[in-house]
């Protein structure tokens, strides 16, 4: 698909990237203690990842929020 549209990445490696933040704070704390917060832990870092792909800072996107509001894309 990738030679057909250039948007489509020649790897999976960003697929795999985004992933690895979840097995890197497993390692880290030993496990998640529950499934919630397992959740919550994805669902923060997915919002993240995607601002930082639309060109927000994780900084500014914290920022936006805690303030009650989305970025621009998202609008």
């Amino acid at each position: 698909m990738f030679m057909k549209v250039s948007v489509v990445s020649f790897t999976n490696n960003q697929g795999e990237n985004d992933l690895r933040m979840t097995k890197v704070q497993q390692k880290i704390s030993g496990c998640f203690r529950s499934m919630e917060g397992a959740q919550i832990f994805c669902r923060v870092r997915a919002y993240l990842v995607t601002c930082r792909k639309n060109g927000v800072s994780p900084t500014e996107a914290l920022r936006l929020l805690f303030q009650g509001k989305l970025p621009a894309f998202i609008k």
